[in-house]
């Protein structure tokens, strides 16, 4: 008899810890529940799929031992996925009126810590201390599109212990993350992401799994995050300005998109012989050079100044 009263209160606890939330009428429940109103400035877009859910908890590769940082949990609906998977989840939402909501659909899920702050504004390092010994982070997201590379690359630029990213984001933002020379869609993001990380497009997801819907299509995009950047740079700043200037008109040769640049201080001919030893043409653009190439350029630029 107390087996069977062990057994149930285990599939009591197990019923607690299933995911209530990922189909429209759940979700349309709990926001009719505290009235809410999707705000613009948020850019809220509630994911509404199951299938998709499942996709990116499998993506992000969860253990039982890690500790998940998740960025907009909105109203909690990957939260509960992400909380069942791994030993620690800490939702960082931006918005004062989900909090409650928060509260109330994670309230039997005692692995996860809510934070009511901007996430740009937040100390993550000191957050993996506290929370998870210094030990690397794994961050989850379903990301505001206005601030997807401004969030992607502060983790990255902040020197934050992270293992990966995975993330839902605009389609053609994955694209550009993803993509490599000769592209339309290859920049100044793809080079920054790929000295970082591997970018690996897990899947392209529809506006119809959303509420409300967005205007595009979304795509979950992994970065697995190098223990060391694949290329070598004497200056990893400097590298940086070159790839803005580079960028900044595209139109332009690379030699004169880095001359006409206020971030650097090189003369023509310094910048063409620059080239010339990477062993490309004079009129050649910084679309065309690989992540190693601009290493490369980097390199030889900054013993210039030696």
């Amino acid at each position: 008899m107390d087996d069977l009263r062990e057994n149930e209160a285990e599939d009591e606890e197990d019923d607690m810890k299933e995911p209530t939330l990922g189909n429209p009428q759940n979700t349309i429940e709990v926001l009719q529940k505290y009235n809410f109103i999707f705000q613009k400035k948020y850019g809220q877009n509630f994911l509404i799929d199951t299938h998709v859910l499942d996709k990116i908890v499998r993506a992000a590769q969860i253990e039982p031992d890690d500790c998940v940082l998740e960025i907009g949990p909105g109203i909690g609906t990957m939260t509960q996925y992400l909380s069942r998977a791994a030993k620690k989840v800490i939702a960082v939402e931006i918005d004062r009126a989900l909090i409650p909501i928060l509260e109330d659909t994670l309230g039997g899920y005692d692995n996860v810590k809510i934070i009511n702050e901007d996430v740009l504004k937040t100390d993550i390092a000191r957050l993996a201390e506290e929370e998870n010994g210094g030990e690397p982070l794994k961050v989850v997201a379903n990301l505001p599109y206005y601030i997807t590379t401004p969030i992607i690359m502060g983790l990255f630029e902040s020197g934050v212990p992270l293992r990966s990213i995975t993330v839902m984001v605009q389609k053609e933002v994955a694209d550009r993350m993803q993509t490599g020379p000769g592209s339309k869609d290859y920049g100044a993001l793809s080079l920054a992401v790929q000295y970082y990380a591997k970018p690996y497009i897990v899947a392209n997801v529809p506006p119809n799994c959303f509420m409300p819907r967005p205007k595009v299509g979304s795509a979950v995009i992994r970065l697995e995050r190098y223990q060391k950047p694949p290329v070598r740079t004497e200056d990893e700043r400097l590298m940086f300005r070159l790839i803005r200037a580079s960028f900044n008109q595209r139109r332009k040769t690379l030699a004169n998109g880095l001359k006409n640049s206020p971030e650097l201080d090189f003369t023509k001919e310094e910048i063409e012989s620059a080239i010339g030893q990477l062993g490309r043409e004079p009129g050649v653009r910084g679309e065309a050079l690989t992540l190693e190439e601009f290493a490369n350029l980097t390199n030889i630029l900054y013993n210039i100044n030696k």
